[in-house]
């Protein structure tokens, strides 16, 4: 099938990109496989993380399918572009049918996007992961790509402000080298050795990014250990085990 949605939107995207004067800094593209099946899998601190983690795959040609919470599929505009887009409903109740919709995108040679830590890191760390991301990738026998975002945040995070017209921000991608399932002796030591890579990644974006908080004001973008006021992962998952809690990814 041709591609007639996912194009458009890149370019659009891009063409935003270029009019915010967004200074973007992509390494590891080269990591995608130019075909076949593969798992890029970002840690999620912004609602716009899914458009960044997909320009990682931009420099090998490869359109990213998303897996995304259905709600956004049922919504009368996205939900005709995620399905132009060829993304891939989650159910969090039911989660088993868009695993195996995934193996099969996996299978079929697509490029999976994932987010294992499921919701947005209010500590602007990597949370635990959900075992999901590695299980498909072994019965899919493709390849994970652990994926670091930084400066996202800055324009549209759980309980801030969006700021989408914010002009010069820095916007870190790094792509990590492809872990092979095969070379694990099961999911739980992938699973451990993915967070590890991803977190790795994380704190060189964070420790590399070119900007620091200009004042107490600005530092809530920046993490607790690193001087900042985000919430530490503790505090974190307090916040997020309220009953009041905004559920929203």
């Amino acid at each position: 099938m041709p591609e007639l949605v996912y194009p458009p939107i890149v370019a659009a995207a891009k063409t935003m990109f270029r009019v915010l004067d967004l200074r973007l800094t992509v390494e590891g593209s080269e990591h995608v496989p130019s075909t076949g099946g593969a798992v890029l899998a970002s840690n999620h601190v912004s609602y716009l993380d899914f458009i960044f983690c997909g320009l990682g795959a931009q420099q090998s040609g490869r359109l990213v399918r998303f897996m995304a919470k259905s709600e956004v599929f049922d919504h009368k505009v996205s939900g005709p572009l995620m399905r132009g887009m060829k993304h891939i409903p989650v159910d969090r109740q039911a989660g088993a049918s868009s695993f195996r919709a995934a193996v099969e995108a996996l299978r079929g040679g697509e490029v999976v996007g994932v987010f294992p830590e499921a919701t947005i890191s209010r500590s602007f760390t990597v949370k635990e992961l959900k075992s999901g991301t590695v299980r498909m990738a072994r019965s899919a026998k493709v390849p994970v790509l652990p994926v670091a975002l930084w400066g996202t945040q800055r324009l549209w995070t759980k309980g801030r402000p969006r700021n989408l017209t914010r002009r010069h921000t820095p916007i870190t991608i790094l792509v990590g080298e492809p872990m092979d399932p095969t070379a694990h002796r099961d999911a739980n030591a992938m699973a451990e050795e993915l967070r590890s890579r991803l977190s790795a990644l994380v704190d060189r974006a964070q420790r590399e990014y070119p900007e620091t908080p200009s004042g107490p004001e600005e530092s809530w973008w920046q993490p607790a250990h690193l001087g900042g006021t985000a919430p530490t992962p503790e505090e974190a998952a307090a916040l997020d085990a309220r009953p009041d809690r905004n559920t929203t990814a």
